[in-house]
């Protein structure tokens, strides 16, 4: 280790003496990180040392607010850490996170199943009825005794030890998932070998595929990724069955081949680690454990709600694929339609019913204007203004940051927005923190990133989205909004730190002003012209809003039935990941055309980590509340109703995990929602055939 790394040139070991205490990341190398983790750790342990052996009797106080505070230097480095590993990684952050992350969890592992520390915790909360506690005060305290409990504090000193070496194992399988998949997806590329390799692909993804062979050292070539920004619009326009399926086939069997990257034994061992964990905790199975802690509950709940959309779902699917197979037909091709000519045959019925292509779509949808709309409904909603602030560090070129002020023109927060794929970034789409918000000891705002994978324009074109692209955008700055607006005391129930399956709420409602016209007429403009959008094609655009909604909702819902599925396992032994996904899907009746949207190998979500395991459901779960509540604007009579604006940023937005979530959204919503809006959103309700064109 460099000798500097410990001293007063490590970032880590001063103050930030930047524009809002940003971190210094020009003047970051990965040595800093590695010191400041070591030096965190330590600090740490001798804090948590100084909770557990205090002579003064337990309180609120000395132990749980000093819980709370515990532990900011090692947050700090880990939020700019694990932020620059997914976003800009290299050899040597990817070498510290194997080293760090198996460490980190048995830190933490020590701190959860100190039987002298919880004991000082479950003190306080057995006398919580007379310590006079705000509700606040009252949740957090609840919260983190909870977490001690489900942690395993309360088990024996046999089964703490192999708890902990359980989750030391998984958060090394969990590191080494992820980055097999990084190495496949930067390791692959389809280059396109003259015109004919380009046939049907429309103007912008040219561009996008010469700029991206060009930063691949490959000027003047033209190349697809298997960033999703650049392989499914690949999919749909490539008049090249034989490219088609070279680039589905890579796609969809990421870390599922022989060699160093294989995942699918990863996956065992994690399923299998995953049914041990809890059986020691008493639980019947993961889905059992994980449920028990979110608004869904149990397993059936959740498989009750898959099955109710599941069955309309797959027979619009069948629908679609009828359609795909007449148009093969009708331009001579096979009527047998494989998963890699989905999209490509969609394409055409997109066309032929609704006059409509994404071709057309794009140049009025330039990734600025899109930006700009996003900021213009939380201006619209919140009162919230955003500055660009170049002056701002950041760790790529192509990263922007912006001030956020509220209608007095106070600061909320920090925004980061890192819009590009690179070889350097996982694929995807995600919000993240390099700081959360709380007013414990002062008022601390926040610090907030989007990070997507959209393709970069090229010399001739700003960067395009296509509306699904432009809808992640809105979703992604709907979680950004969840952190920049939390108002709350506590750290631990701050901005997201909520339910798993309520996460997904202020994400997905913030996709429906995107579509509403308001919006589109005012930032869906041409990218060289200027001209909004025509009433015609945006017409076209709601007309065509619920087609191939089959085939999505199916490619969705299989992930969310194979995860439940394999955490409903009360035992793994001898598990074939592959076998089983097959055999899971075949129960749901599966169509042969269709692929899961995220296969197991590769299925980040929910074994690079365990944030999603036996909860990609939350989705759907979401979606039933997201739907409903957009409905309380739609009642009355205003999409942007100040009234309703200020109940959503009261009981969802700003609350964090103050409360229930259930509760908080039926102080929103006034009741609780059912799963019909739901069904209507998607075109999926029984009975109702899908829109005409120019039908909203």
């Amino acid at each position: 280790m460099p000798a500097d790394v410990t001293s007063s040139e490590n970032p880590f070991f001063r103050a930030w003496e930047t524009p809002f205490e940003a971190p210094p990341f020009e003047a970051i190398v990965p040595e800093h990180m590695e010191a400041a983790f070591e030096a965190g750790l330590a600090a740490h342990e001798a804090e948590i040392a100084a909770i557990r052996d205090a002579e003064a009797p337990a309180t609120f106080e000395n132990t749980i607010l000093a819980l709370e505070r515990a532990g900011r230097d090692l947050r700090r480095v880990a939020m700019v850490f694990y932020n620059l590993a997914g976003a800009h990684t290299n050899e040597a952050i990817q070498g510290i996170e194997r080293t760090m992350a198996p460490r980190l969890s048995r830190h933490s592992s020590k701190i959860m199943l100190d039987a002298g520390l919880f004991a000082r915790v479950d003190a306080v909360f057995q006398a919580r009825d007379a310590l006079g506690l705000d509700a606040e005060a009252l949740r957090l305290l609840e919260r983190t005794h909870l977490g001690f409990v489900r942690a395993g504090a309360m088990l024996a000193p046999e089964a703490k030890a192999r708890l902990a070496e359980i989750d030391a194992r998984l958060a090394e399988l969990g590191t080494a998932f992820g980055q097999n998949v990084l190495g496949d997806e930067s390791g692959f590329t389809l280059v396109l070998e003259g015109e004919a390799d380009l046939a049907g692909l429309p103007d912008w993804l040219v561009a996008a595929a010469a700029r991206a062979a060009a930063d691949r050292g490959l000027p003047g070539r033209h190349v697809i990724t298997l960033a999703r920004s650049s392989v499914e619009p690949f999919l749909a326009f490539s008049a090249r069955r034989d490219l088609r399926q070279r680039a589905f086939e890579a796609w969809t069997r990421r870390g599922a081949h022989e060699g160093a990257r294989d995942n699918r034994g990863i996956v065992a061992e994690t399923v299998r680690l995953r049914a041990e964990r809890v059986r020691l905790l008493g639980y019947e199975s993961f889905a059992h454990y994980k449920l028990d802690d979110a608004m869904a509950k149990t397993p059936e709940a959740v498989s009750d709600l898959l099955g109710r959309v599941w069955e309309p779902a797959r027979a619009r699917a069948r629908e679609e694929r009828d359609a795909l197979a007449a148009l093969a037909a009708e331009r001579g091709e096979s009527p047998d339609v494989a998963p890699w000519d989905w999209r490509y045959l969609a394409e055409g019925v997109r066309r032929a019913r609704y006059d409509l292509d994404e071709g057309a779509i794009k140049p009025y949808l330039p990734l600025d204007r899109m930006i700009e709309a996003a900021f213009h409904v939380a201006q619209r909603l919140f009162g919230l203004t955003f500055e660009e602030r170049p002056d701002v560090p950041r760790w790529h070129p192509d990263v922007r940051a912006f001030e956020v002020r509220d209608a007095a023109g106070a600061h909320v927060g920090l925004f980061y927005g890192d819009y590009f794929a690179r070889p350097s970034k996982r694929s995807g789409a995600w919000a993240s923190a390099f700081r959360s918000q709380q007013n414990l000891d002062g008022r601390v705002r926040p610090i907030i990133v989007n990070v997507m994978n959209f393709s970069a324009g090229g010399p001739e074109a700003p960067a395009l989205l296509s509306f699904d692209d432009a809808r992640t955008l809105f979703h992604e700055f709907g979680h950004a909004l969840h952190g920049l607006l939390s108002e709350v005391t506590y750290p631990s129930l701050a901005g997201t730190a909520v339910a798993r399956d309520f996460v997904e709420l202020p994400s997905q409602l913030y996709e429906h002003w995107l579509e509403t016209p308001q919006v589109l007429e005012r930032f869906a403009r041409h990218h060289r012209t200027g001209e909004p959008m025509p009433q015609a094609l945006r017409d076209k655009l709601a007309g065509a809003r619920t087609f191939n909604q089959g085939f999505a909702t199916v490619e969705y819902l299989a992930c969310a039935f194979v995860d439940l599925d394999f955490h409903l396992l009360p035992d793994a032994g001898n598990l074939d990941p592959e076998a089983f996904e097959h055999e899971a899907l075949a129960r749901i009746g599966m169509p042969d055309e269709i692929v899961m949207r995220h296969r197991t190998p590769h299925f980040a979500h929910v074994f690079a980590g365990s944030g999603y395991a036996a909860g990609y459901y939350s989705y759907m779960w979401s979606e039933v509340l997201d739907a409903d509540a957009f409905e309380a604007f739609e009642e009355t009579g205003d999409v942007f109703d100040p009234a309703t604006a200020a109940r959503l940023r009261e009981h969802v937005y700003a609350a964090g995990n103050r409360r229930d979530p259930a509760e908080a959204y039926a102080a929103f919503r006034g009741r609780m929602p059912d799963v019909g809006p739901l069904l209507k959103k998607r075109g999926l309700v029984e009975g109702l055939p899908a829109p005409a064109a120019g039908e909203a």
